[in-house]
């Protein structure tokens, strides 16, 4: 699944290819996403100049004078910049056509993905509004971190990988994340001591932050704005290494099972 720094990769790269250009058509060959797509959604954007492209959390925000469009990438889909009219393949659902003869077009093979309308503020839509404060930004401090782990005695991965607390912390942001502050992914949220939590906070903004410089992750099926795969799970100490030796120590990676989702931790390392 698109997490936030492959959605931040996407809005980075399609960004130049359409800013302050005009919208011709949209075409949707496609309704049945996630979420229906408006029917009305064409007439919103026809003729519509890109004011700004922005993301929040994993969805992009297309800004336009009248509105917002609100794209979320699901669990396959792509968006990606076009400099021809190349003929669509069976899983590409919409297109965007701008006057400078670019096209975004969004491909989804599996459908979770969203393309929705937003009058006024995009911030106050249902899927926006409850969101907590984004990674990178000074908003989430050691602070907030600590406000929102005390009391709480559930494990510390699954607290950090809460949208309410934090957004984009996905599972391999979560992994890693914990092994560069040291700290063991079982431990209650409430336990860990005001140095770890001021560690955490860093490791998560500079895991965010490599994954955005080296383009993402590559699993399953992503690929940025121009079909390039992401480097970041090249360089994972401990996502996806299960068995392997841990490269700052040399003990074996294990792995264990969090919410459903796996963990991946060094034992000496984190503890």
């Amino acid at each position: 699944m698109p997490e936030l720094p492959e959605v931040e990769t996407t809005r980075r790269g399609i960004a130049p290819h359409v800013d302050a250009a005009r919208v011709t058509e949209l075409i949707v060959r496609e309704h049945r996403l996630r979420w229906p797509i408006p029917p009305e959604l064409a007439e919103h954007v026809t003729d519509q100049p890109l004011l700004a492209l922005e993301r929040r959390a994993k969805y992009l925000l297309f800004r336009f004078p009248a509105g917002t469009l609100i794209v979320h990438l699901g669990m396959s889909g792509t968006l990606r910049a076009l400099t021809e009219a190349f003929p669509p393949e069976k899983h590409d659902h919409v297109d965007i056509v701008f006057d400078n003869g670019r096209r975004l077009r969004f491909r989804d093979p599996r459908r979770f993905g969203a393309v929705l309308w937003q009058n006024g503020n995009p911030l106050t839509h249902p899927l926006l509004a409850a969101l907590g404060p984004e990674p990178l930004s000074d908003d989430f401090s050691a602070d907030h971190l600590a406000a929102q782990l005390a009391r709480r005695q559930s494990a510390v991965k699954q607290v950090i990988m809460d949208n309410h607390i934090v957004v984009g912390v996905g599972n391999i942001y979560a992994s890693e994340s914990l092994f560069r502050a040291r700290v063991d992914p079982r431990r209650a949220a409430a336990s860990l001591s005001r140095i770890e939590i001021e560690n955490l906070t860093k490791s998560v903004k500079e895991t965010l932050a490599d994954a955005i410089a080296q383009g993402g992750s590559t699993l399953r099926d992503f690929v940025d704005s121009d079909g390039r795969e992401g480097y970041f799970l090249l360089q994972c100490y401990a996502y996806g290494r299960e068995g392997e030796p841990c490269r700052v120590c040399g003990t074996t990676i294990q792995q264990i099972r969090q919410g459903q989702r796996a963990t991946y931790f060094c034992p000496s390392c984190q503890h």
